[in-house]
C-alpha cells in the first residue's frame, strides 16, 4: 500500500487524524528532506528515505516500488493534491500495475494560513502558484488576470525566491489592473512552524513587500474589508 499523505502545514497540530493514522501504518515514510524533518519527531521509529529538491520522480518511483512488497507513506506539505504528489503518483501507474494507491487529504496552506489572517477566503477563492518551473510564465499571467477580472479571492503559493524575487509585484501590477489599490491582502510566513508571521496591507503595499518561497500571500476582492484588526471577506449573509 501507497498512502500519499498531506501532513498540513507545519505537521503536528495540523495534521488530520487520518494522516496520522496512515502515517502510524507505514513502516517507511519517503519525501522530500525538509518534508521529512518535519514528520520525525512525531514518528521517530520509522524507516526514512529522503530526496532533495527538484526530484520529485525519482522520490515518487521509489514510494511505488517499496509499496509493492511493504507500507509507504509519501508525505507532503499541506494537501497532496494541491502542487503535491497525488497526481504524480497516478501517472506512474503504468510502470508499477500492481501497486495500490490511497490519497490521504492535508490541510493545506491558503487555509491554515488563512485562519491566521482571520476568514479571507470565505467566498470564491482562485490558487495560484508563481512558480515558472513547471509552468509557463505567460500561462501564469493569464490566469492571474482572469481570476483578478472574476473578482475572486486570489491565493498565492511560491510568490518569490532568489531566482524569481520580482514575481510577486508582476503580479500585484497585473491586479491592479481590476483591483483597487486599498484592497486588503495578507501574507503568512512558515505557517504552523516556528516563526510563523503574518501581516495585512494593503495591494499597492503588498507590491513593495519582500516574501520568501515559505510565504503564502493572499488577496481580497471587492468586498473583503478589515474586521476587528482580521482580513474578512464576508459571504454576504447580513444583506
Amino acid at each position: 500500500m501507497l498512502y500519499v499523505v498531506g501532513f498540513g502545514s507545519g505537521a503536528g497540530e495540523c495534521m488530520t487524524g487520518a494522516a496520522e493514522n496512515a502515517l502510524k501504518e507505514s513502516n517507511v515514510i519517503i519525501g522530500y528532506t525538509t518534508y521529512t524533518e518535519l514528520v520525525k519527531p512525531f514518528f521517530p521509529d520509522k524507516e526514512y528515505l529522503e530526496t532533495g529538491m527538484r526530484q520529485e520522480t525519482d522520490r515518487v518511483r521509489l514510494a511505488l516500488e517499496r509499496s509493492l512488497t511493504d507500507r509507504v507513506a509519501l508525505v507532503c506539505s499541506g494537501d497532496p493534491e494541491l502542487y503535491g504528489m497525488a497526481a504524480l503518483c497516478y501517472e506512474y501507474l503504468d510502470e508499477f500495475p500492481d501497486a495500490e494507491i490511497k490519497v490521504v487529504p492535508g490541510v493545506t496552506a491558503a487555509f491554515s494560513g488563512g485562519a491566521v489572517l482571520g476568514a479571507p477566503l470565505t467566498h470564491d477563492t482562485a490558487i495560484i502558484s508563481l512558480s515558472d518551473l513547471l509552468t509557463p510564465m505567460e500561462k501564469i499571467e493569464r490566469r492571474l488576470h482572469c481570476a483578478a477580472e472574476g473578482d475572486f479571492v486570489i491565493v498565492l503559493y511560491n510568490p518569490s525566491s532568489r531566482k524569481r524575487a520580482d514575481h510577486l509585484k508582476k503580479a500585484c501590477d497585473i491586479i491592479l489592473k481590476y483591483r483597487d489599490p486599498d484592497t486588503v491582502c495578507g501574507y503568512v510566513q512558515n505557517i504552523g512552524r516556528e516563526g510563523e508571521n503574518s501581516h495585512i496591507c494593503t495591494l499597492a503595499e503588498l507590491r513593495e513587500e519582500s516574501v520568501d518561497m515559505f510565504t503564502t500571500v493572499y488577496i481580497g476582492n471587492s468586498e473583503t474589508r478589515i474586521i476587528a484588526g482580521k482580513m474578512i471577506t464576508p459571504r454576504g449573509y447580513r444583506r
